[in-house]
């Protein structure tokens, strides 16, 4: 494959195009079955409602301090350019380190959330060949063929140029939004559909601000992607100040589509259940649609169409996150590698594509790697991998108040302190078990963690002194 020495990225990417990677990466799979695994439980449906318009403003804050950022630094590389400008190479490798490992993690995290499309609503149809068993998740041969091919096909996308990817990434986030209304619609105008079904309005067991601050504390993870916007800033074809909307508003689309979602869930009651708690706490032992409460939802208003349109929203949610991830952390590569922080093989530039295509089958080589050991382990590190968004968090927001401070720019001194508090907020609750949010890293993400640091700090100081050599 030719390759190209130059060290510029092509500008290619529209305003809308960077509104669908960053919202395309907010919404994943999760989006879809948090409402009756941990929002409903946890805070109920007006309490999510709270926790998300919360969340959603904290993300925002933090949105202005990378606006602020992407002015002064519009190349890639985001969190790892500002924390080195800001604070020195040290400091940039250890945001880098965590970092990068939260969008790696997500690529393959996407691409085996295709095998649960086919198990919960295809009829297990990618269940064939042989299968085994990691962690009590069963992996069969089927699935890893789709995995496979999804990384594969979509690696081959990133480095066929960054203005394919944009168009393809834009038109699965239209899609993500069309078919989330469509159900909404039917929440709307469906007799089956009921304001009094949502009755408690906060999870019974649970105080009403518990319930809500504990869903605030995954904010990290629910709202991570808006962060994917200054990997890309180097290939903006517009002004960079336009990012500061532009993240604002994939924000509040994603709070909407979590809102919605949960909304639905709960104001639609399955025949034989008298309230949402009931039906929601039972669905753990149920199976087939009825163990899904928002896929159930969606049939139960629309029937046929009504899982369909939420499919395609499923579908186009997968698909954008794997583009945006791998868009984002094959740029973070490429960006540490024209530091010097990696070797210069990362660096290089597809000759007819001019995209970083080393980084990108580097990423896809790693993520190759994680469908063979399962969902289940793939979470632990996916889990402790938010650790990672939230240091980002507090490296752009830390920069950000310290080059305010030099400008003078008052306003974003305020949130540039605001955003380091409320990361390391998120990185306490992460790391510290607090029973009231139940939000700490389980044991297995505490090892995959110790694991990562080591390996960490020995790549450092092998890579310290091959440089002075």
């Amino acid at each position: 494959m030719e390759t190209n020495q130059t060290n510029h990225l092509e500008r290619r990417l529209s305003p809308i195009n960077v509104w669908a990677l960053a919202f395309g990466c907010i919404i994943g799979w999760g989006a879809f079955v948090m409402p009756g695994n941990t929002f409903l439980p946890a805070a109920g449906p007006l309490g999510t409602a709270i926790a998300m318009l919360i969340a959603g403003l904290v993300m925002i804050i933090i949105a202005y301090n990378y606006n602020y950022m992407i002015n002064i630094h519009p190349v890639a590389g985001g969190e790892f350019t500002y924390a080195q400008q800001a604070f020195g190479t040290n400091h940039a490798f250890i945001c880098a380190w965590f970092l990068g490992l939260s969008y790696l993690a997500i690529v393959p995290l996407n691409g085996t959330a295709l095998a649960l499309i086919g198990r919960n609503l295809m009829g297990n149809i990618f269940q064939f060949g042989f299968h085994y068993t990691v962690a009590g998740y069963d992996i069969y041969l089927g699935e890893l063929i789709l995995a496979v091919v999804a990384l594969i096909l979509f690696a081959w996308l990133g480095i066929r140029g960054v203005k394919t990817s944009g168009s393809f990434q834009t038109v699965l986030a239209i899609s993500l939004v069309t078919g989330i209304v469509l159900v909404c619609c039917g929440a709307i105008f469906s007799p089956k559909a009921s304001w009094s079904n949502m009755a408690p309005a906060f999870a019974p067991g649970n105080s009403a601000l518990a319930g809500i601050l504990a869903v605030v504390a995954v904010a990290p993870w629910a709202f991570v992607g808006f962060d994917t916007v200054p990997q890309a800033a180097e290939e903006f074809n517009f002004p960079p100040k336009k990012t500061r909307v532009i993240m604002v508003v994939s924000i509040l689309f994603g709070a909407f589509v979590y809102i919605a979602l949960n909304t639905v869930t709960a104001s639609v009651l399955p025949e034989g259940y008298g309230s949402w708690p009931e039906y929601i706490s039972a669905s753990k032992g149920l199976n087939g649609l009825m163990a899904l409460p928002t896929f159930n939802a969606a049939y139960e208003l629309l029937g046929t169409f009504g899982l369909v349109f939420l499919g395609i929203s499923v579908l186009a949610a997968i698909l954008s996150g794997i583009i945006g991830f791998y868009m984002a952390s094959s740029r973070l590569l490429f960006s540490m590698s024209r530091e010097g922080v990696l070797p210069a093989w990362f660096g290089k530039l597809h000759k007819t594509h001019n995209t970083p295509v080393n980084a990108i089958l580097f990423v896809m080589i790693i993520a190759l790697i994680a469908p063979f050991f399962g969902r289940t382990a793939l979470n632990w590190i996916v889990d402790m991998s938010s650790l990672g968004a939230a240091i980002g968090y507090g490296y752009t927001s830390a920069a950000a108040f310290k080059y305010a401070k030099q400008n003078g720019s008052k306003g974003i001194m305020i949130t540039g302190i605001i955003g380091v508090i409320i990361s390391l907020i998120f990185m306490v609750l992460l790391l510290v078990p607090i029973k009231m949010f139940n939000c700490s890293l389980g044991k297995e993400s505490y090892i995959c963690l110790a694991i990562w640091i080591v390996l960490g700090i020995i790549f450092y100081f092998t890579s310290q002194r091959k440089v002075k050599k």
